[in-house]
């Protein structure tokens, strides 16, 4: 029996905000007078959402409001950070407020406005299961997109927005007293009332100082021990000439230069995105360290230049081994719970290619190899693109797949589907499907 599929232009696996802003530029490129461009996108989740779990009341972003979804790409929008806040009544007031960064939850309601409207390109509750190759003789013409509630789509193109994955250390596995901080406010619901003895986070980056901070306020008589290889935490790099990485052009001069050199770029310029606090939460940080050492009630604990080197979950405890870096001394905290703030990975997205990923080139150390458009470089018989809104670091440069750079992206692929395009798909055009 054959089934009737829907061909598409572009089919986005992920629904986050960088295919949230490439749908965005579909739509106002197809509200224009060029050919239209069809697209369809599939996310997991039950609504946009994202990273829920660190939407803390306090937390603010740490890129300008400018770098939204669509002001770098085009700066007349109606979806821009601006226009939300006219909608929402908050205009005046946020100009009052003098600051360039708005609080997390408040670019998470922006995020949650701009993706309302555009919610007929996107289907929730939805994930791709598999994607396979549909040949026209030698040829790969089209990449069929299986989901899990057993429909198919049929695409000239796929762009892969799949995020960034939860990083644990080796060894060591979540479970209900070991967290990433990624669940962090759904397990501090969990925490409440409970009345924890000790809590212990692991990391120095923003997100291990957020966690030190939520955890010290949330639980008044809880001590919060963080643990960093570091002195102490390290302040962002957030100087105008530094975020100079930043810029779009920074993207092309980082493609075009050899591998030493973006290796040693990597290495000056880490400290703007990696293992980097806000100077202000720095500051209360100690601020409260001192306090506490002068009212002689240490609470907030810094376990500096120091590393966990075995953790173990009692079943009613976690007893968590510290080692000192310098010493060697070790300290055995019993805990309620640990918290990781040990960041994230790229999702890897040839697993889910099947046999279309050995079809896709890779370098000397066994990365993929991504065309200055984010398309990987795959063998001539596939006739589409595969694109990718993430995991091209090593190509693109640190700004690559962060919002600093999601508008200009967005736009860079769009053009470069237009631009490869052979025969633009009608709207409604159907192929049948073989199975």
């Amino acid at each position: 029996m054959t089934a009737e599929v829907p061909i598409y232009d572009i089919v986005g696996v992920g629904f986050g905000p960088s295919n949230l802003a490439l749908a965005i530029a579909l739509a106002e490129h197809n509200a224009g007078a060029g050919e239209p461009v069809t697209a369809h996108f599939l996310e997991r989740q039950p609504k946009f959402g994202w990273h829920r779990g660190m939407l803390i009341d306090t937390a603010t972003m740490q890129v300008s409001f400018l770098k939204d979804l669509v002001t770098m790409r085009n700066p007349t929008s109606e979806f821009s950070f601006l226009n939300y806040l006219h909608s929402a009544g908050r205009l005046v007031d946020f100009i009052n407020h003098k600051n360039l960064f708005p609080l997390r939850v408040e670019f998470h309601d922006y995020f949650e406005w701009a993706a309302a409207k555009v919610d007929d390109v996107v289907s929730y509750g939805t994930e791709v299961v598999s994607v396979k190759p549909v040949y026209d003789g030698s040829e790969v013409a089209y990449f069929d997109v299986e989901a899990s509630d057993g429909s198919s789509l049929r695409a000239r193109n796929l762009v892969v927005g799949t995020g960034l994955r939860p990083q644990l250390p080796e060894g060591i596995t979540a479970g209900p007293r070991i967290w990433h901080n990624s669940e962090l406010l759904f397990r501090v619901d969990a925490l409440r009332g409970t009345s924890p003895r000790r809590l212990v986070v692991v990391g120095a980056g923003q997100s291990a100082a957020e966690v030190a901070a939520l955890l010290h306020d949330e639980f008044p008589q809880t001590e919060v021990c963080a643990v960093f290889a570091r002195y102490g935490y390290s302040p962002a790099d957030d100087s105008s000439f530094a975020n100079r990485i930043f810029d779009p052009d920074a993207v092309d001069q980082f493609y075009r230069a050899g591998e030493p050199v973006k290796d040693r770029l990597m290495r000056y310029h880490g400290a703007t995105n990696y293992s980097a606090v806000d100077i202000d939460l720095i500051d209360e940080l100690y601020r409260r360290v001192y306090r506490e050492k002068v009212l002689g009630v240490e609470r907030l604990r810094l376990l500096n230049v120091s590393r966990p080197v075995e953790v173990i979950d009692t079943g009613t405890a976690v007893s968590a081994t510290i080692e000192s870096l310098t010493t060697g001394e070790r300290t055995v905290l019993e805990a309620d719970a640990i918290v990781y703030a040990t960041g994230y990975r790229p999702a890897d997205p040839t697993p889910l290619l099947g046999e279309l990923g050995p079809r896709c080139s890779r370098d000397e150390e066994g990365r993929l190899r991504v065309e200055r458009d984010y398309r990987l470089t795959t063998e001539p018989v596939l006739r589409g693109g595969i694109y990718l809104q993430g995991g091209t670091e090593h190509t693109h440069g640190i700004t690559s797949s962060l919002l600093s750079n999601t508008a200009v992206r967005v736009g860079e692929i769009l053009q470069s589907v237009v631009d490869r395009r052979v025969v633009a798909a009608p709207a409604g055009e159907y192929a049948v499907s073989a199975r």
